[in-house]
Protein backbone atom coordinates (compact mmCIF):
# COMPACT_ATOMS: atom_id res chain seq x y z
CA UNK A 1 0.00 0.00 0.00
CA UNK A 2 2.80 2.47 0.90
CA UNK A 3 4.53 1.73 -2.42
CA UNK A 4 1.36 2.70 -4.31
CA UNK A 5 1.09 5.91 -2.26
CA UNK A 6 4.72 6.81 -2.98
CA UNK A 7 4.21 6.29 -6.72
CA UNK A 8 1.00 8.36 -6.72
CA UNK A 9 2.66 11.12 -4.70
CA UNK A 10 5.26 11.52 -7.46
CA UNK A 11 2.78 11.22 -10.34
CA UNK A 12 -0.95 11.26 -9.66
CA UNK A 13 -1.72 10.77 -13.35
CA UNK A 14 -0.11 7.33 -13.52
CA UNK A 15 -2.57 4.60 -14.41
CA UNK A 16 -3.43 1.59 -12.29
CA UNK A 17 -2.02 -0.58 -15.08
CA UNK A 18 1.34 1.20 -14.94
CA UNK A 19 1.48 0.88 -11.15
CA UNK A 20 0.61 -2.81 -11.45
CA UNK A 21 3.51 -3.34 -13.87
CA UNK A 22 5.93 -1.49 -11.59
CA UNK A 23 4.91 -3.51 -8.53
CA UNK A 24 4.26 -6.85 -10.24
CA UNK A 25 0.59 -6.75 -9.23
CA UNK A 26 -2.77 -7.12 -10.94
CA UNK A 27 -4.31 -3.84 -12.20
CA UNK A 28 -7.66 -4.68 -10.57
CA UNK A 29 -5.89 -5.15 -7.23
CA UNK A 30 -4.20 -1.74 -7.59
CA UNK A 31 -7.55 -0.14 -8.51
CA UNK A 32 -9.18 -1.72 -5.46
CA UNK A 33 -6.39 -0.49 -3.16
CA UNK A 34 -6.59 3.03 -4.63
CA UNK A 35 -10.38 3.15 -4.13
CA UNK A 36 -9.98 1.94 -0.53
CA UNK A 37 -7.35 4.63 0.13
CA UNK A 38 -9.70 7.29 -1.27
CA UNK A 39 -12.64 6.07 0.85
CA UNK A 40 -10.50 6.09 4.00
CA UNK A 41 -9.34 9.67 3.26
CA UNK A 42 -5.72 8.58 3.03
CA UNK A 43 -5.68 9.91 -0.54
CA UNK A 44 -7.33 13.30 -0.13
CA UNK A 45 -6.88 14.92 -3.55
CA UNK A 46 -4.97 14.78 -6.80
CA UNK A 47 -3.19 18.10 -7.34
CA UNK A 48 -1.28 19.68 -10.17
CA UNK A 49 1.76 21.86 -9.49
CA UNK A 50 1.73 24.87 -11.81
CA UNK A 51 4.55 27.32 -12.40
CA UNK A 52 2.35 30.44 -12.51
CA UNK A 53 5.37 32.60 -13.35
CA UNK A 54 5.25 31.14 -16.87
CA UNK A 55 1.63 32.23 -17.35
CA UNK A 56 -0.06 35.61 -17.51
CA UNK A 57 -1.84 35.09 -14.19
CA UNK A 58 -0.49 37.33 -11.44
CA UNK A 59 -0.29 35.65 -8.03
CA UNK A 60 1.47 36.45 -4.79
CA UNK A 61 2.22 33.85 -2.14
CA UNK A 62 2.89 34.71 1.48
CA UNK A 63 3.91 32.68 4.50
CA UNK A 64 2.36 34.12 7.64
CA UNK A 65 3.59 33.26 11.12
CA UNK A 66 0.68 33.48 13.56
CA UNK A 67 0.80 33.52 17.35
CA UNK A 68 -2.52 32.57 18.91
CA UNK A 69 -4.13 31.89 22.26
CA UNK A 70 -5.37 28.29 22.25
CA UNK A 71 -9.04 27.93 23.18
CA UNK A 72 -9.94 26.11 26.37
CA UNK A 73 -10.81 22.47 25.73
CA UNK A 74 -10.07 22.73 21.99
CA UNK A 75 -6.44 23.81 21.88
CA UNK A 76 -5.27 25.18 18.56
CA UNK A 77 -7.71 23.18 16.43
CA UNK A 78 -10.67 25.57 16.60
CA UNK A 79 -8.50 28.62 15.85
CA UNK A 80 -6.80 26.80 12.97
CA UNK A 81 -10.20 25.78 11.58
CA UNK A 82 -11.43 29.38 11.54
CA UNK A 83 -8.27 30.38 9.68
CA UNK A 84 -8.08 27.56 7.11
CA UNK A 85 -11.71 28.09 6.07
CA UNK A 86 -10.80 31.42 4.44
CA UNK A 87 -10.55 30.87 0.65
CA UNK A 88 -7.26 32.82 0.51
CA UNK A 89 -5.60 30.21 2.75
CA UNK A 90 -3.88 27.46 0.78
CA UNK A 91 -2.23 25.67 3.73
CA UNK A 92 -2.25 25.88 7.52
CA UNK A 93 0.15 24.07 9.87
CA UNK A 94 0.55 23.83 13.65
CA UNK A 95 4.20 24.54 14.44
CA UNK A 96 6.68 24.17 17.25
CA UNK A 97 8.93 27.10 18.09
CA UNK A 98 8.41 30.85 18.34
CA UNK A 99 4.96 30.94 16.72
CA UNK A 100 1.97 28.60 16.63
CA UNK A 101 0.62 28.44 13.08
CA UNK A 102 2.11 28.81 9.64
CA UNK A 103 -0.49 29.99 7.15
CA UNK A 104 0.21 29.98 3.40
CA UNK A 105 -1.91 32.54 1.56
CA UNK A 106 -2.27 33.39 -2.12
CA UNK A 107 -3.62 36.61 -3.58
CA UNK A 108 -3.54 38.69 -6.75
CA UNK A 109 -1.19 41.26 -5.23
CA UNK A 110 0.81 42.09 -2.11
CA UNK A 111 -1.89 44.62 -1.23
CA UNK A 112 -4.59 41.95 -1.42
CA UNK A 113 -2.61 39.67 0.92
CA UNK A 114 -1.89 42.57 3.29
CA UNK A 115 -5.61 43.43 3.39
CA UNK A 116 -6.45 39.79 4.15
CA UNK A 117 -4.06 39.86 7.10
CA UNK A 118 -5.24 43.26 8.34
CA UNK A 119 -8.99 42.78 7.85
CA UNK A 120 -9.59 39.05 8.33
CA UNK A 121 -6.69 37.27 10.03
CA UNK A 122 -5.27 39.72 12.61
CA UNK A 123 -8.70 40.75 14.02
CA UNK A 124 -9.62 37.15 14.94
CA UNK A 125 -10.22 36.89 18.67
CA UNK A 126 -7.47 34.34 19.40
CA UNK A 127 -4.79 35.87 17.15
CA UNK A 128 -2.10 37.64 19.18
CA UNK A 129 0.28 38.61 16.35
CA UNK A 130 1.21 37.92 12.75
CA UNK A 131 4.38 38.20 10.72
CA UNK A 132 4.04 38.10 6.94
CA UNK A 133 6.78 36.92 4.59
CA UNK A 134 6.23 37.24 0.83
CA UNK A 135 7.60 34.54 -1.48
CA UNK A 136 9.90 36.20 -4.02
CA UNK A 137 10.72 33.12 -6.09
CA UNK A 138 9.76 29.45 -5.94
CA UNK A 139 12.57 26.99 -6.50
CA UNK A 140 10.88 23.76 -5.42
CA UNK A 141 7.38 22.85 -4.23
CA UNK A 142 5.95 19.48 -3.20
CA UNK A 143 9.15 17.79 -4.38
CA UNK A 144 9.04 19.39 -7.83
CA UNK A 145 11.89 21.64 -8.98
CA UNK A 146 10.53 24.63 -10.91
CA UNK A 147 13.46 25.23 -13.24
CA UNK A 148 16.25 22.77 -13.75
CA UNK A 149 19.57 24.38 -14.52
CA UNK A 150 20.79 23.44 -17.96
CA UNK A 151 23.86 21.31 -17.65
CA UNK A 152 26.83 22.22 -19.78
CA UNK A 153 28.00 18.94 -21.30
CA UNK A 154 30.83 20.49 -23.31
CA UNK A 155 34.27 19.17 -22.60
CA UNK A 156 37.01 21.54 -21.57
CA UNK A 157 39.71 21.97 -24.20
CA UNK A 158 43.19 22.74 -22.94
CA UNK A 159 45.67 24.18 -25.45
Amino acid sequence: MEEILEILEKNSRISDEEIALMLNMDADEVRSIREKLEKENIILAYNTIINWEKTKKETVTALIEVKVTPQRGQGFDKVAERIYKFPEVKSCYLMSGDFDLTVIVEGKSMKEVALFVAQKLAPLESVLSTSTHFVLKKYKAEGTIFEEKEQDDREAVIL
